[in-house]
């Protein structure tokens, strides 16, 4: 709490809200006291908020707090949760398991890379378009974690040709999940394990950034059909708590279009992503045994021509 409200009025100037700004400063940004007076609270009380001391705060001090630290709804929304955490001990374990009809309906668009993201991005089913594009059943180990693949995966680098942007989004809705629950103990392993393991990671999770993942953009080098510039949009799923359905998108005719149906091809071929062998390897295979028998028939012609070295001419 402490943290995000610091982070947040270290943004805003004084003289963005009317306030004076002659004189040394210590820090960066509004005051609390200067916060509380815009917010028209008591400076002990904006204090205490700000400790995490502040009790039940009401919606008209924290919708007072947001409009002076001009939080967007995201923000807002954020700052309750952290004033107002889950009484739940743990946080609640999130809902993994997959509706039958949410599978089918990955099922039913063929055309259309979908995915099921879970709490604390964990990628709990897909479809054979999204495993085509985003190599989920190739990745090492049981579960598939979208946040650990951006950045404990060196791949991950290359794959996202705009990585910082990817990697600032997952922090973002990370924050917004932990926001959401604060006791959670296998997200605090996760944000644990990311921090001890990733220096970019620790450099954006101290940022305070609070994010919705509800539509984007994602460009992606691909390893069989090169980029592929989509975009993404992101449906709760209802009755299943913390589920979202992630489809990509790419306009119709498009060159992406174009390569994510031959994607699709060449995955329902038995193409993995991660396969040491691609259509060009077989491909080339392929042209090698075609040599290999011209060469076998021409061979043969000879010898019909010609006979056998020492032995009779055949007829």
């Amino acid at each position: 709490m402490g943290d995000f409200l610091r982070s947040r009025r270290s943004r805003i100037r004084p003289e963005e809200v009317g306030l004076p700004a002659h004189g040394r400063r210590r820090v960066q940004g509004l005051r609390r006291e200067e916060v509380a007076q815009l917010a028209g609270v008591s400076v002990d009380y904006y204090v205490r908020l700000e400790q995490g001391r502040g009790g039940s705060a009401s919606d008209a001090v924290l919708d007072a707090v947001a409009r002076v630290l001009r939080l967007d709804e995201v923000e807002a929304a954020h700052l309750r949760a952290l004033a107002r955490p889950p009484r739940r001990a743990d946080g609640g374990p999130g809902r993994r398991q997959v509706r039958d009809g949410t599978r089918l309906l990955l099922d039913l668009m063929p055309g259309v890379p979908a995915f099921v993201l879970g709490r604390r991005m964990d990628v709990l089913a897909w479809n054979a378009l999204g495993d085509a594009v985003n190599g989920f059943s190739a990745r090492p180990g049981g579960e598939v974690n979208a946040a650990r693949h951006a950045f404990l995966d060196p791949a991950a680098r290359e794959f996202y040709r705009q990585w910082e942007a990817v990697a600032a989004e997952t922090v973002s809705y990370l924050r917004l999940d932990a926001g959401r629950y604060p006791e959670d103990p296998k997200l605090a392993a996760l944000v644990g394990e990311l921090s001890v393991r990733s220096e970019e990671f620790r450099r954006l999770w101290a940022d305070h950034q609070v994010r919705e993942k509800t539509h984007g953009t994602k460009l992606i080098h691909h390893p069989v059909v090169g980029g592929l510039d989509l975009g993404y949009e992101t449906l709760a799923v209802n009755g299943a708590a913390d589920q979202l359905l992630v489809a990509y998108t790419a306009p119709v005719g498009s060159p992406t279009a174009e390569k994510l149906a031959l994607l699709a091809s060449w995955h329902a071929d038995g193409g993995r992503v991660g396969d040491t062998r691609t259509e060009s390897g077989r491909a080339d295979d392929t042209r090698a045994d075609d040599t290999r028998a011209d060469d076998t028939r021409a061979g043969a012609a000879r010898t019909e021509g010609t006979g056998a070295p020492g032995g009779p001419a055949v007829d």
